[in-house]
């Protein structure tokens, strides 16, 4: 018999009201409790599906099994970095150290540079996506999706995400999506980020 995995989501490191005042609580609960939990029931669904095809041999449908997993694992896999990403403003550094700060210093030239260059492109995302820095070949660069089950580049290793879909947002910051990444910016949580960027060198 053919089983699906079960995915779940992921236990928060914080209370909803913790990323305060930059991410207001009650965004921060409907965006875990209610959008990120749609995406692991669609990606679960999507799952047993092409699981019976498989036991059936039926792959009847399959283009559309496969659009589900793809959007839905996407949206779970990036969503799943972004709480990581995440930490009160109360813990957060204001920027990385060590090896992750001196390959970003050593690509963009400063922080400061990188962090603007960074904040400007995830600002511009047409429409909703996600602004990423990512790691490709042991290098980093700063990706920006609009449709994340669609434009990516193979290879690349997410470690730290910006999500500007309007539901991580709206409540608080309305249509002002630079405020809201400026914000976002001061619970970034640079010591997830840097392990993130050491076990991608691995």
């Amino acid at each position: 018999m053919v089983t699906a995995r079960k995915h779940e989501l992921p236990r928060l490191s914080y209370n909803f009201d913790e990323l305060e005042p930059h991410i207001d609580a009650q965004t921060v609960e409907l965006h875990y409790s209610k959008h990120h939990q749609a995406y692991v029931d669609g990606l679960n669904k999507a799952e047993e599906g092409l699981a019976k095809a498989r036991e059936s041999g039926d792959f009847a449908l399959v283009k559309h099994l496969k659009k589900e997993i793809a959007f839905h694992g996407s949206g779970h896999i990036l969503h799943s970095i972004y709480w990581e990403n995440m930490c009160s403003a109360s813990n957060a550094t204001g920027k990385p150290k060590g090896n992750l700060l001196s390959a970003i210093e050593s690509k963009f030239g400063s922080f400061e540079m990188f962090e603007k260059e960074f904040k400007s492109s995830t600002a511009v995302v047409e429409g909703s996506g996600w602004g990423v820095l990512a790691v490709i070949d042991g290098k980093l660069e700063i990706l920006t999706i609009e449709k994340h089950q669609n434009l990516t580049q193979m290879g690349a290793i997410p470690i730290l995400v910006c999500d500007v879909w309007e539901h991580a947002y709206y409540l608080k910051y309305q249509n002002k999506r630079p405020a809201y990444i400026d914000g976002w910016w001061n619970v970034v949580n640079w010591a997830n980020v840097e392990e993130r960027y050491e076990k991608s060198l691995n």
